[in-house]
């Protein structure tokens, strides 16, 4: 399978129907097929397609010629690498030590108390994600949380709650404004 990706024409319509995978071949041809560009593959699949599917991860393992224990090894490794798709709004909640010890689980019971989901879940609407992180580097703000990829530091319950509900009343505005 690994010849016929590194044939194909970029102008040519994926054979799997769906062209998001040629994000997929272009960055695998970029690297040169190597092995050590899995990481930059995973990143650029995660942001094409939301999330990694274990048809993705396959399709990235015959594409670098990588076993998949080898691929799920490090997919599992990075927290922001999501194994189903996340929410339109997506928070996670830093777990770690100095996190933790200063109120992270705090933020995450609460949040999933008020929104009916777990750590790792996403409200069956598919609005909201609630995930947590064994570490996020920033443990000099600890607590830690990134909300739709702004990084804050030094939360608390309290502050989530009202930041996640503004995210929420927006919808409600844009909703009943149509």
């Amino acid at each position: 399978m690994s010849q016929q990706l590194r044939t194909r024409k970029a102008s040519e319509p994926h054979p799997s129907g769906d062209d998001r995978y040629k994000a997929i071949d272009l960055a695998a041809r970029q690297f040169s097929y190597e092995k050590d560009a899995l990481l930059e593959i995973l990143n650029i699949a995660q942001q094409t397609f939301g999330y990694l599917s274990e048809e993705l991860l396959f399709y990235i393992s015959n594409s670098l010629d990588i076993p998949m224990s080898q691929i799920y090894g490090v997919a599992t490794f990075y927290h922001l690498f999501t194994f189903e798709p996340l929410g339109k709004h997506n928070c996670t909640v830093c777990i770690g030590t100095a996190c933790y010890v200063k109120g992270s689980a705090d933020i995450v019971e609460d949040l999933g108390k008020k929104y009916d989901i777990e750590g790792g879940g996403t409200t069956p609407d598919g609005y909201f994600s609630l995930v947590t992180a064994r570490c996020l580097g920033s443990c000099g703000l600890a607590p830690v949380v990134v909300l739709d990829g702004e990084v804050m530091g030094r939360e608390t319950s309290e502050s989530m709650l009202k930041k996640v509900d503004a995210i929420f009343d927006e919808a409600e505005e844009e909703t009943g404004s149509e």
